[in-house]
């Protein structure tokens, strides 16, 4: 996405120090899987990279991602300044009727963010072919080049 500088797989939100995938996914760590992403604001917004990830995912699952369930894949926002909270709170606003279910994305301040493993990272571009990614990946990223072409970088 234009403006995108990095995006980087890793865990936030949970009590154990330094978490492992196989922490996170017994579901008692109390991290969520998250992405973070540095942008450029004068290129992008906060908003419209949340547009994003609203159109992407489903916001309305309670512990849940499709076949993915469990405390570590609830739906959720972090924010690094009062700007971004109230961002995501009107966006969140605006959108709750557009669904059938209300939306259940939380929105918490950001608290540290642990890089997850070497091979979390870039991995649908290094897995295309594993079943999820053709299954789950594929689709959402199909779903993002045709709703925001206009805002792709040209190297995407």
């Amino acid at each position: 996405m234009q403006g995108v500088v990095s995006v980087e797989s890793g865990y936030m939100g949970g009590l154990l120090p330094n978490p492992d995938y196989q922490s996170v996914c017994t579901g008692r760590s109390g991290h969520i899987e998250v992405v973070q992403v540095t942008f450029d604001p004068a290129v992008t917004s906060f908003r419209e990279i949340l547009e994003v990830f609203f159109a992407i995912h489903d916001p309305t699952s309670m512990d849940r991602q499709g076949n993915d369930s469990g405390t570590q894949y609830r739906s959720a926002i972090f924010y690094h300044s009062d700007e971004q909270r109230r961002v995501a709170q009107e966006l969140i606003a605006e959108l709750d009727g557009e669904f059938s279910r209300p939306v259940v994305t939380e929105v918490r301040p950001a608290e540290t963010f642990y890089i997850a493993e070497d091979y979390h990272q870039e991995y649908f571009r290094n897995n295309p072919q594993q079943p999820y990614c053709t299954f789950v990946v594929s689709p959402k990223v199909r779903k993002f080049r045709e709703k925001f072409a206009g805002k792709m970088r040209q190297s995407a």
